[in-house]
């Protein structure tokens, strides 16, 4: 049964005295306030400290989660491939995903060399990072159209981040890379088992976007060697790119230009008719394998001596070896934490919007379990670091994939690949495998979604551009750490100076509004209500503090409604968008509440969550300010702080402390109830017309009739 606590008017202006005065409330249902009358207020229900509960509801979650889980979700928690296994339909499914398989494995032959040759390494190593990964992700996965394997972008960190170390064309360098792939798999399984796929959140679109833009223009540079016809700088910075280009201009050699650029011609007219005409939609998949067969048919015919060849690609499956030169791993920590962020920002991204397509949920950190375990068995088959292709994924599922089936055809498409193709593939021009890694990352240059921001949101263009401008000039590493580092400082902003409204009354309601976004709501005379719209904590509190003594200090009694007093006698705080506060936050709020009473302010709190109310209990806040000023409702803080405002002007000395020339509140009230003007009238503040008899008896106390 739901209690209500009266608070009558009261003749003296000493606050605390209410509690004394509270009974419950006997005023008969129906009948209307009077002057003096009693206000009807909810009462909050005040949780104890002992009421805590140990352990914390997140954990008494997780345990009863996992005490209802059955064998088969068990199985499927452990092995994701159970879920559509079980599932499977083959009329239904098989058809659709053996042909998205074909056509994701024959795009996938020709760019995992290209992917190769970017991060510096032989072409072989692009065909084994696409063979066991994918079988090891169809099992662990919980993704079913992710197509992972060998990226651009994670090639190009690893050619920027080994380049620095050792040659490319030393031995060393291909350990290294191998070791790098079962580091990044590592924290990829640690992020999935302790569950911190949370963390990415903190990195916003603004600096994904900024920066595979940028990095989309360097790796797209870093293929003009192969079109030009001579070696330029190994860097992931524009300038030193753009003046190697430049400087060995000399050097140019027209035959794998015009090649390259016809090549490349091809690639984009037919990923862009694969892309706008869905019929047509084949075309974006057969791309790769069209630039390699134009390619190689051209280098057998006219075996021209400037265009370079891959050259020879050893055949047959790669062999089990245990990476190597762990000495490096210090030095690699870096690199990898940055592919990993990299890597999961990209694969479960792509994972979860296709996941949205297609009706089913994933979990992020089972995911990054799955990747993890992909990259450390790819590491023992001397893969190096794989992860979700967009692109790749993207026609997996127009191809029509429904399961993870989809990528074990890949696999065998891999494996047929360097079973009995390896001999063919030495006559592919290095142009054609560039041309395909620019038309790839053409499509990484976000100009329509810096656009969409510098329209929707001047700050996060802002983002974009310094993130995009850093990772152009700086390098990749710089980009990505200022770029990460602007986008917190952003967050730690908008944390640190949390939005604060001052509320009013929207007229005819008893509802409470910002009065800057509804400039008719209005407020009262001598009460300052106040919305905090953020947790308080330690680093926001000054903040606060300095908005409430602002809003106490600025009063705009334009909107000013009620018995009139000269000053502000109440601050009401609405916690209602309050989740958490901390202890320096309560201690923060027992200084404002003494600062208050010093100057006869009662302060009051309406509607704080239970958590935030355990906390103000143990500070000893509540009983500092006392319970009976703790409100479910901001009307009800509202309903008897306005009765003290009245009693405040009702006093002998009140009325003494007015002038002759400005009747006391008292004595205009008197006037007024002579002419017919009821209570609810005063204290909505209009005076316009009396009211009539026929009184609503459901009416809200302090709701005028007017409205």
């Amino acid at each position: 049964m739901r209690m209500e606590i009266t608070y009558a008017s009261s003749s003296t202006r000493d606050l605390a005295t209410t509690a004394d005065q509270s009974t419950v409330d006997q005023t008969p249902s129906g009948s209307m306030p009077t002057a003096g009358r009693p206000v009807k207020v909810i009462t909050l229900e005040h949780p104890t400290a002992s009421s805590s509960s140990w352990p914390p509801p997140t954990v008494s979650r997780w345990r009863a989660k996992l005490n209802r889980m059955t064998w088969t979700e068990w199985i499927e928690l452990f092995l994701p491939c159970y879920r559509w296994i079980r599932a499977y339909k083959w009329k239904d499914y098989f058809q659709l995903d053996f042909m998205a398989g074909v056509t994701v494995g024959i795009m996938l032959v020709p760019q995992s060399m290209s992917y190769a040759k970017l991060a510096g390494l032989p072409a072989i190593y692009g065909l084994y990072s696409g063979f066991v990964p994918i079988f090891v992700y169809a099992i662990f996965g919980s993704s079913r159209q992710l197509a992972i394997g060998p990226v651009a972008l994670v090639s190009l960190l690893v050619s920027n981040a080994l380049g620095k170390i050792v040659d490319s064309s030393d031995d060393l360098y291909i350990e290294l890379a191998i070791l790098l792939a079962l580091m990044v798999g590592i924290m990829e399984c640690i992020m999935g088992f302790l569950r911190l796929g949370w963390i990415i959140r903190f990195i916003s679109h603004s600096v994904i976007s900024g920066f595979t833009s940028a990095s989309a223009i360097v790796i797209a540079l870093s293929q003009a060697k192969y079109f030009l016809g001579y070696d330029i700088v190994r860097s992931s910075e524009i300038i030193p790119l753009i003046k190697s280009i430049i400087s060995g201009a000399d050097e140019f050699s027209w035959p794998p230009f015009v090649m390259g650029s016809i090549v490349l011609a091809i690639l984009l007219v037919m990923k862009h008719l694969g892309k706008s005409r869905k019929y047509l939609r084949f075309l974006r998949a057969a791309g790769p394998l069209t630039a390699v067969v134009l390619g190689t048919t051209f280098v057998k015919i006219f075996n021209p001596s400037s265009i370079t060849l891959v050259g020879d690609i050893p055949q047959g499956l790669p062999k089990f070896s245990i990476p190597k030169e762990f000495a490096y791993v210090t030095s690699l920590i870096p690199t990898a934490i940055l592919i990993t962020s990299v890597a999961i920002l990209e694969s479960v991204g792509i994972a979860k919007a296709l996941a949205a397509k297609n009706g089913y949920e994933l979990d992020s950190n089972q995911e990054l379990f799955g990747l993890g375990v992909a990259n450390i068995c790819g590491s023992f088959f001397s893969s190096y670091p794989t992860t979700g292709s967009f692109s790749r994924s993207a026609v997996n599922n127009e191809s029509g994939a429904k399961t993870g089936l989809s990528g074990i055809v890949m696999g065998i498409i891999m494996a047929c690949a360097l079973l009995f193709l390896t001999p063919l593939f030495e006559y592919i021009p290095q142009c054609a495998l560039a041309a395909i890694v620019v038309s790839a990352v053409i499509g990484l240059v976000d100009y329509d979604g810096a656009i969409f921001l510098w329209r929707v949101d001047k700050k996060d263009f802002l983002l974009w551009t310094i993130t995009c401008a850093t990772t152009l000039f700086l390098g990749i590493e710089i980009g990505v750490l200022v770029g990460v580092g602007v986008s917190l400082g952003f967050v730690i902003h908008e944390s640190a100076n949390p939005h604060v409204a001052v509320l009013g009354r929207l007229p005819g309601t008893t509802i409470y509004r910002n009065v800057q976004q509804y400039p008719e709501a209005y407020t009262y005379n001598g009460i300052v209500i106040v919305r905090v719209d953020a947790p308080i904590y330690f680093a926001n509190t000054s903040y606060i503090k300095d908005r409430l003594r602002e809003f106490e200090l600025e009063v705009d009694n334009s909107t000013k409604r009620g018995p009139y007093v000269e000053r502000v006698y109440f601050v009401i705080i609405e916690m209602a968008p309050v989740t958490y506060i901390d202890s320096s936050a309560a201690q923060a709020l027992k200084d404002l509440h003494q600062e208050y009473k010093s100057r006869d302010i009662q302060t009051a709190i309406a509607n704080p969550n239970r958590e935030v109310l355990l906390t103000l209990a143990r500070s000893g806040l509540v009983e500092l300010i006392g319970k009976e000023w703790f409100f479910v409702r901001v009307h009800d803080a509202v309903q008897v702080c306005l009765q003290h405002v009245q009693s405040l002007n009702e006093t002998p000395k009140a009325s003494e402390a007015l002038s002759d020339d400005y009747p006391s509140f008292f004595q205009r009230l008197l006037g007024q109830r002579a002419e017919g003007f009821s209570t609810e009238e005063l204290e909505s503040g209009d005076r316009q017309s009396p009211v009539s008899k026929d009184k609503d008896p459901q009416l809200e106390p302090l709701l005028s009739r007017r409205f």
